[in-house]
């Protein structure tokens, strides 16, 4: 029943307050989980949302052949394409584990980015046999399945963890461009006490960072697809942006990933990227 308050109590809670914030999320899906509850789903899209993938199920790819991952993965994008209409981008495995051959299927099944990374606080391109390839960061050290049910912390330390990591990267923003990742899971971010504390993590971000809501954009990992393209982007004359960039949020079975919101503010040159990303996941992309 923990999961069935995810999908029954969590998402649509979750999506009421994007809603209310003006903020669309990019949701990873799992395939098996779309297949069972197509009108969530379904409307998880029609809401704005993006679709991305996250496997057919929950089954671990980095001990299957490389046609049984391919299969694998394309069943789930399918099932995903079959009940919203939506081409997914983006994969995230099971708890990231992927395999020696994953980034070469990615690629050629024609998804562009993935986020089962930790390496880095900056989204950034790797060279795969068909080109680049974009790469979003997850986090675990602001991850609600981590913090609140692995180490028990409480919304208050949630929110104050995360104002932190805001804060410093927000800073290190003005010099250099900065990512910074939330996870949410329905089941645990999509409870009362979780959401009210996205909801005042949101509202600070924004205050805090001066920015206010222009226009949504639906394929910020398309920026960092090869250098030259960033290059122009990072020095062209346009107004600083905050993207709120793919959140990871997993819908019961149906992980929840946000995307793209550009936020501006009036200034000519863009000096470095913070970019804000959530599980439901956040990205900030400041200039």
């Amino acid at each position: 029943t923990w999961y069935e308050y995810g999908y029954k109590e969590g998402i649509p809670r979750m999506l009421d307050n994007w809603d209310d914030l003006g903020v669309k999320v990019t949701s990873h899906m799992v395939g098996a989980a779309v297949l069972k509850n197509p009108g969530l789903a379904k409307q998880i899209v029609e809401r704005g949302h993006e679709a991305a993938a996250h496997g057919m199920n929950w089954s671990a790819q980095y001990d299957m052949t490389y046609q049984q991952e391919k299969d694998f993965i394309k069943s789930g994008a399918d099932a995903v394409k079959q009940v919203t209409g939506a081409t997914v981008l983006g994969y995230n495995a099971n708890w990231l584990r992927r395999g020696d051959n994953t980034l070469t299927i990615l690629q050629e099944l024609g998804f562009k980015y993935h986020i089962d990374d930790l390496s880095r606080d900056e989204p950034f391109i790797v060279r795969l046999p068909k080109g680049d390839f974009a790469v979003v960061p997850y986090t675990l050290r602001c991850n609600d399945i981590l913090l609140i049910e692995g180490k028990s912390f409480s919304a208050d330390q949630f929110l104050q963890q995360c104002k932190f990591e805001f804060d410093r990267l927000y800073q290190e923003g003005a010099r250099r461009r900065r990512l910074m990742s939330l996870s949410f899971h329905d089941r645990i971010g999509g409870t009362p006490q979780m959401v009210k504390a996205t909801s005042d993590l949101i509202k600070y971000i924004l205050l805090n960072a001066k920015m206010r809501l222009l226009t949504s954009y639906s394929q910020i990992p398309m920026l960092f697809l090869n250098e030259d393209s960033l290059e122009r982007y990072n020095h062209r004359e346009i107004n600083q942006t905050l993207y709120f960039k793919r959140y990871s949020i997993s819908i019961s079975y149906l992980i929840v990933s946000k995307r793209g919101i550009f936020y501006t503010q009036k200034w000519l040159y863009l000096k470095s990227t913070l970019i804000l990303g959530l599980g439901f996941r956040f990205v900030i992309l400041s200039k």
